[in-house]
């Protein structure tokens, strides 16, 4: 399923779990590591490196990241442990069918490396040869499909089913923008240096693929020149990653009729011919205009640049899992260009993250097995009753929201559908065939079974028992077409979740987190779904404009920070994970302090609890960045850098300020009307 642009996660998407072991005493410490702290510096002035200093020269950059924080070490952890379960089924013979066989040959296969240089591009020039026979524009539509359907590749536009925005116990058919390799319109678009230079190693990159699939020099910069024409003219007509933020504005639900008269130069019959399945009755085109560009590129431009633009994305896609000239000239663009990467990480993680990846439940069942504590559970489920509790206290305490609108939240709040440590209900892998031909071709199996799957779900009631998540996720989101907050098993681990530490570290860290997703519900974009997942408007009048303009001091106030030397952030792409973590700082101090307050705690390691509590949420986001990687996610990342949730947030949390003692003269003050104010 393509990823909804208004899902939204608590932080960027990263591997799996290590260890919780199992059950054990509790031995209520301070859940506080002096040494991840810089003490040196004031907490008024930086507390970014007041808390997380000590962590950050503690683990400074290596070659193969561009980020490293928090996320990472536990994401480094957590594959050890993957690849440990892993290995032991892939070196062992097992029955063809198993979950044993299907993990340990790809595994092996993946891993393989001299079989891989072997073929060379072999196992896709099959595909190659067959796109390079198209003659007739008729043809294109078909193969784009067909290479969505069988290889997991997608091309011009996306298409995908889920649950329909206004209608959300209905699954629907939907179609979106797509067909941009480098993802966001400005990098094809925008004339700065930074972003020309992006373009021109773009277009190396391509240019690199086709020679290494045997096209001579002039042929491949031929084919360049005709990826970035198509590519471009699609750009030109997307929308940005903060338009695409507004599900009001990216909901186009119209019959099959008028798709055709909207959209007149796509032959949709061969599409859903193609897609194996009847035309709909009804649809969701969430951006017309990129897909009406399609149309029009499709019938202007001559058979043969559709051709270098098809076989390009089948080379892009499968660079990663083709030869080691393949592999390096992938990661030479993504990984050094993009991101600042030096070098690549090593085969056995790679493999990992593809099985993973290909066959997450089956690797998520394992994990569970071996790793999950049922105590972890149990305590998780007692912080999110505490929290939801907290939020609507906040609820009620909002001066400028009205009463009808507060009950409205409170029925929402009350609806939430909570889902925490791994689903019930497994998803089904025995149609999934891994076979022992080459790598590629069991990555498109399973992208054809991953497809089949999301299509025999058209027009049937969504599964709200379904997780977008696998368990052994590091992460928690919040879906508002089910308006459910999800908490994976793997992120019940320190620094998130400490089984041994006290009220005030798990609150700060696990509680905010807690906090955010249910924040979601109600921010700038989840507020306009209702308690059922429909988008609908449940808001009194007056209400959403006072929401807007109080939300507007958040964007505002992210639009001056200065991330890098002339590079600001944007704040209204950030808005809704901006207003996610204040409000999830309130709501969960608030749980803190009642769950507390019968029963003080003490003051431990030289901090007093409130402290504790804003210092377990910064060490969240200790790490360092590369300068590259910072300019990759404020042109499109939700997220606001690690720094700036931490030095960005707190400074509109009052409870922060009478923490430690925050005055006037400190560098972060903001003075109290120029405060971020909504949950």
């Amino acid at each position: 399923m393509n990823k909804k642009n208004y899902l939204t996660v608590a932080a960027m998407t990263l591997a799996v779990l290590s260890s919780c072991g199992g059950q054990k005493e509790v031995k209520n410490t301070s859940g506080i590591d002096l040494a991840n702290m810089d003490t040196t510096v004031s907490a008024g002035q930086d507390f970014f490196r007041y808390a997380c200093g000590g962590w950050n020269e503690a683990h400074p950059l290596t070659a193969e990241y561009s980020r490293y924080g928090t996320f990472d070490q536990l994401a480094e952890n957590n594959q050890k442990q993957l690849r440990e379960l892993i290995e032991g089924l892939a070196a062992q013979q097992n029955e063809q069918g198993t979950t044993a066989q299907k993990v340990g040959d790809l595994y092996n296969m993946a891993m393989d490396s001299v079989a891989l240089n072997e073929q060379g591009y072999t196992p896709i020039k099959p595909m190659l040869d067959k796109i390079a026979s198209l003659t007739d524009k008729k043809q294109i539509i078909p193969m784009a499909v067909e290479m969505r359907r069988n290889q997991g590749i997608g091309t011009y536009f996306s298409f995908y089913v889920y649950a329909d925005p206004k209608n959300s116990a209905l699954n629907i058919f939907q179609m979106g923008q797509g067909g941009i390799n480098l993802g966001e319109k400005e990098y094809y678009l925008d004339t700065d240096s930074i972003t020309e230079n992006i373009r021109n190693e773009y277009k190396k990159y391509i240019g690199k693929l086709f020679t290494l699939a045997g096209f001579s020099e002039a042929e491949a910069q031929q084919k360049v020149a005709d990826v970035m024409e198509i590519e471009t003219s699609i750009a030109k007509k997307s929308r940005s990653a903060t338009e695409l933020r507004d599900p009001e504005a990216n909901y186009h639900k119209m019959s099959y009729a008028d798709l055709k008269k909207q959209i007149p130069g796509i032959d949709w019959n061969a599409f859903m011919i193609g897609l194996g399945i009847q035309p709909p009755t009804e649809l969701n085109v969430e951006q017309v205009e990129p897909i009406q560009e399609v149309a029009r590129l499709i019938n202007v431009l001559p058979v043969s640049k559709h051709v270098s633009y098809l076989e390009y994305n089948l080379l892009d896609a499968a660079a990663s899992c083709l030869s080691d000239d393949f592999v390096a000239a992938r990661f030479d663009f993504y990984g050094k260009v993009l991101s600042g990467r030096q070098v690549n990480q090593p085969r056995w993680k790679r493999a990992v993250n593809s099985v993973n990846g290909m066959l997450g439940e089956l690797v998520g069942q394992m994990y569970v097995e071996k790793y999950f504590p049922a105590a972890a559970k149990e305590r998780m489920v007692k912080l999110v009753n505490n929290l939801q509790v907290a939020l609507g206290e906040r609820i009620d305490a909002q001066e400028w929201m009205s009463d009808s609108t507060k009950v409205k939240a409170h029925e929402k709040l009350a609806a939430f559908h909570v889902k925490v440590g791994y689903p019930d209900k497994w998803k089904d892998y025995s149609k999934l065939e891994v076979k022992k031909d080459s790598y590629w071709a069991n990555v498109c199996r399973a992208s054809e079974w991953g497809f089949n799957d999301m299509i025999s779900r058209l027009g049937k009631p969504v599964d709200r028992e379904e997780w977008l998540m696998t368990p052994q996720t590091v992460n928690a989101y919040y879906n508002p077409s089910t308006n459910e907050i999800c908490f994976p098993a793997a992120i019940l681990q320190p620094p998130f979740f400490n089984m041994d530490a006290d009220d005030a570290a798990n609150y700060g860290a696990i509680g905010v987190v807690i906090g955010h997703e249910m924040t979601h519900g109600f921010d700038d974009q989840g507020r306009q779904f209702d308690k059922d997942g429909n988008l609908k408007d449940w808001w009194a009048e007056g209400d959403a404009e006072r929401f807007k303009e109080r939300a507007q001091v958040m964007v505002d106030f992210f639009n001056n920070i200065e991330v890098l030397p002339g590079l600001h952030g944007n704040g209204q792409l950030t808005l809704g994970e901006n207003l996610a973590d204040h409000g999830g700082l309130n709501v969960a101090y608030l749980a803190f302090q009642n769950a507390t307050k019968d029963a003080p705690l003490e003051v431990k390691e030289g901090f007093t609890p409130q402290q504790r509590f804003f210092i377990a949420y910064a060490t969240l986001w200790a790490g360092n960045i590369r300068d590259e990687q910072i300019r990759v996610y404020t042109k499109s990342d939700p997220h606001s850098l690690g720094k700036w949730r931490v030095n960005g947030a707190l400074p509109h949390i009052q409870a922060w300020y009478d923490a430690f003692g925050i005055t006037a003269d400190d560098s972060l003050y903001v003075a109290p009307e120029k405060r971020v104010n909504i949950w």
